[in-house]
């Protein structure tokens, strides 16, 4: 019985020893960003959606911290709203709970499954995952699941060779939504051309009750911690 119970404390304490901190994974993973003050990058974006044609779009998006965003695009941009701004400094700036769930696997990448929950009632998102790189502490994919429409995933590809900083090179944002409205996920910069390419599509899109949707973007001629005005970002809210 004594040896029974000996070979249960030493199961325990080596499944408990094998259990990583959650927090401090995600604090490694703050501290790896906060080397980016700001930064401009060209972007290239194309959108995959049955009902909704939407041409290629090149735009550029302009970034300081903690959480200044301003897209700039001449016609129509659909663009994720965490595409524009991945910054896990932004997802861990409230109140929260983690929980370590597993070690995993990215295209050969051994990453640090964490779940993230917000706590109190602001936060539009009730739980996140996050596939944290063991190594180099940055984020090679997201799962997150709004209040109000489906989970939407995300995954980041880095060129680490083209960059010193933990910024990705491609993402690729998919998403389902209905044929009443996209996901709150995505934000748009429409022209008047943009109008009516959505009335052209409103027809063909009712007739699809639900369907998956993914944005593709590519980054590039990264610009970081070069300074940025804050006026680039009070222009956006006029």
């Amino acid at each position: 019985m004594k040896i029974l119970l000996f070979l249960l404390l030493i199961s325990f304490n080596f499944s408990t020893a094998q259990k990583k901190d959650p927090d401090k994974i995600l604090e490694e993973a703050k501290k790896t960003f906060e080397i980016v003050n700001d930064y401009v990058v060209d972007v290239n974006i194309k959108v995959d959606v049955d009902f909704l044609k939407v041409p290629e779009t090149e735009a550029k998006i302009y970034y300081k911290e903690p959480n200044k965003v301003h897209l700039e695009s001449d016609g129509f941009a659909l663009l994720p709203k965490d595409g524009m701004d991945f910054s896990p400094l932004g997802l861990l700036k409230d109140e929260y709970t983690a929980i370590y769930e597993r070690t995993d696997t990215i295209e050969g990448n051994k990453t640090d499954v964490v779940k993230v929950i917000p706590l109190g009632d602001a936060n539009d998102i009730i739980l996140t995952t996050l596939w944290i790189d063991e190594s180099m502490h940055i984020i090679r994919k997201v799962e997150s699941t709004p209040k109000i429409g489906g989970t939407f995933k995300i995954e980041l590809k880095y060129d680490i060779s083209k960059t010193e900083f933990p910024l990705p090179s491609t993402m690729i944002f998919s998403f389902n939504v209905d044929k009443l409205d996209l996901p709150r996920g995505i934000s748009g910069e429409m022209n008047e051309d943009s109008q009516e390419l959505k009335m052209k599509n409103e027809k063909k899109k009712n007739e699809k009750k639900s369907t998956e949707g993914k944005v593709y973007i590519t980054y590039k001629n990264y610009k970081v911690n070069k300074g940025i005005p804050d006026s680039v970002f009070e222009e956006k809210k006029k």
